[in-house]
């Protein structure tokens, strides 16, 4: 083949390759430059400023400029692909330990609620799982124990009024020279063991709590709560033993987790956590509240505990967690979100909003703390960055280096 025929299939491989490739320069190591590339006539090979396929028709998707990294986009293409853009600016993060735990329920608000007095259930008023309020019944229980106790309170009743009846008869005789003192202080004294007999009866009957009409015996909730174990059924017989119902407050639960002697220096009263349960993806913040002074036999390791809000009831006692510990906090001066971050040929990179679109620019990381990254280098204090979607952008400039790699 002739040089001159050489010569001019090249031009035209080059002209068709210009065509069919995104206007995008994949060396970061320069970003912002212009490197635009002439055939031999010196003109532009991306005359037409437009993207084409390989068969001469308009690329679909972004638009890549002549800048190394760049891709142009307009506001409804950024829109359409679902990228939210995140400031870069200085926040407070913090250095954390994790550790394995588990949701259980809060000791301080779970009562096991038996029966004063032996008896019969006669009706259940609580299903498992139900809610219920302070003073709420839960139970009806026949009991003759409650028959008696008020028999009891009534016979001490009817002495004490019968005693009070001598005792101002015999009064009234005394101060009237009639009767003798003796009489009147027996009387006196007849009245006093009354009155006590009276209030011990009483006493006995208000111990075993709220009691319904007759026999009855009413079960009742001490707090607002839910019924997260029942064990009564209707004409069970059960006494001051039986294990009627657990209830707990579900709007408060303990994070409980494990901690080794070496990282109990770290782990102390009033420490931030953050748990999470990725089962259910959502997290939570807390704070240390106790941590054990003995170590347990088994792991050898302290037991710690979080107290968590819980209104909604999502975090059910058994749940495994994870409980990231913060242990020091401190300021760092530019932070973006942890997915505003890309690998791009060996690099990490950001995508930097630009009047076109973005620019991918190479960064240095630092420390990191639940979702956010501290940049220690290559991206500035108020620059706006793509966050969620990120990867999209780096999916078009993967395009647009294929291309270019042609």
């Amino acid at each position: 083949m002739t040089p001159p025929r050489k010569l001019a299939l090249l031009a035209a491989a080059i002209a068709v390759l210009g065509l069919g490739t995104l206007a995008w320069t994949g060396n970061l190591g320069q970003p912002g430059s212009t490197t635009a590339k002439h055939d031999d006539h010196g003109e532009d090979s991306h005359g037409h400023g437009e993207d084409h396929d390989s068969h001469g028709e308009e690329a679909p998707g972004a638009e890549h400029a002549d800048e190394e990294g760049a891709l142009h986009l307009s506001a409804a293409q950024i829109d359409a692909a679902g990228i939210q853009l995140a400031v870069a600016g200085p926040r407070q993060l913090g250095t954390a330990i994790s550790f394995p735990g588990e949701i259980r329920f809060d000791e301080d608000r779970t009562a096991h609620v038996v029966p004063r007095v032996p008896g019969v259930v006669e009706s259940v008023h609580a299903d498992l799982g139900q809610p219920v309020k302070r003073g709420q019944v839960l139970a009806v229980i026949a009991s003759q124990q409650i028959s008696d106790l008020r028999s009891e309170q009534q016979a001490a009743q009817r002495r004490l009024e019968l005693a009070r009846l001598t005792f101002q008869r015999e009064q009234q005789l005394w101060q009237e020279r009639i009767s003798a003192e003796q009489d009147y202080l027996q009387a006196r004294q007849a009245l006093q063991e009354a009155e006590i007999a009276q209030a011990n009866a009483r006493q006995k009957v208000s111990a075993v709590g709220p009691a319904g009409a007759g026999n009855r015996f009413e079960l009742r909730a001490p707090f607002d709560a839910v019924v997260v174990e029942k064990h009564l059924t209707v004409g069970e017989v059960v006494d001051e033993t039986s294990n009627a119902f657990t209830l707990s407050d579900l709007s408060r639960v303990w994070a409980t987790f494990a901690v080794a002697p070496r990282d109990l220096a770290k782990v102390t009263t009033g420490r931030s956590v953050t748990v999470s349960a990725p089962d259910l993806g959502a997290q939570v913040q807390g704070q240390v509240n106790y941590v054990g002074n003995l170590l347990g036999e088994q792991n050898r390791a302290a037991t710690v505990r979080a107290t968590l809000a819980n209104p909604n009831g999502a975090w059910r006692p058994g749940l495994f967690v994870s409980i990231a510990v913060s242990v020091e906090r401190f300021e760092a001066g530019v932070v973006v979100p942890e997915s505003a971050l890309q690998t791009w040929e060996e690099q990490t990179v950001v995508f930097a909003r630009t009047e076109e679109g973005f620019e991918a620019r190479p960064v240095s990381t630092g420390r990191r703390d639940t979702g956010q990254v501290e940049i220690t280098a290559g991206l500035a204090a108020g620059t706006q960055v793509a966050a969620a979607g990120s990867f999209v952008l780096k999916s078009e400039l993967g395009k647009g280096s294929a291309a270019h790699s042609h």
